[in-house]
C-alpha cells in the first residue's frame, strides 16, 4: 500500500490556486477536466515532493472543482474542520508565516512554540505548518500572538 493523494473540494479554481500555489508554494502537476462528470481535478505537490509526485503521482493534494449546475449554482461545502487538516513541513516556520501574512493569509494558530502553525484555505481547509527539525527559539511577535478564528 502507498499514499496517493488527499482530495479537497473547492468553490473557486483561481482563488484556490492563488492560495495553494502562489501563497503556500505548492506546484500544479496535472489537471483533468471531465465534461461527462462536470468536474475539474487539479493535482498539486509540495516542491520537496515534486520529482516523486511526477514519477509516481504521489504524494499530492487533489483539488476537485464541481462545475456549476444548469442554474449557475456552485455547491456550498461546509465542514472543512471536520475533514481534519493537511500538513506540510517548512524550512522556517516564522518566515513562512510572515510571507503568508504579507499576502493576506490569516495565521489562525501562530507559531508561538517555534514549531507549529495553522492557516485555512479559501474553502476552509485547515493547513498545518510544521517546522523542519527542532523547533525554532520562541520569538516575537509570534510568541505572544493570539489565535484568530478556528483552526
Amino acid at each position: 500500500m502507498r499514499f496517493l493523494h488527499t482530495m479537497v473540494r473547492i468553490r473557486d479554481i483561481e482563488q484556490s490556486l492563488d492560495f495553494y500555489c502562489n501563497k503556500l508554494g505548492l506546484v500544479e502537476t496535472r489537471r483533468f477536466d471531465s465534461e461527462a462528470g462536470r468536474y475539474t481535478l487539479i493535482f498539486l505537490a509540495a516542491p520537496g515532493n515534486l520529482d516523486q509526485a511526477r514519477a509516481t503521482r504521489c504524494p499530492e493534494v487533489e483539488l476537485t472543482y464541481n462545475w456549476p449546475d444548469e442554474n449557475g449554482k456552485v455547491e456550498d461545502y461546509s465542514g472543512g474542520r471536520s475533514f481534519g487538516h493537511l500538513a506540510y513541513k517548512v524550512d522556517n516556520i516564522y518566515d513562512t508565516c510572515q510571507r503568508l501574512m504579507d499576502q493576506g493569509v490569516t495565521i489562525n494558530r501562530p507559531p508561538r512554540d517555534g514549531h507549529m502553525a495553522f492557516v485555512r484555505s479559501p474553502d476552509g481547509i485547515s493547513i498545518e505548518l510544521l517546522q523542519e527539525g527542532d523547533a525554532l527559539p520562541k520569538q516575537e511577535p509570534w510568541a505572544s500572538m493570539e489565535n484568530t478564528g478556528s483552526w
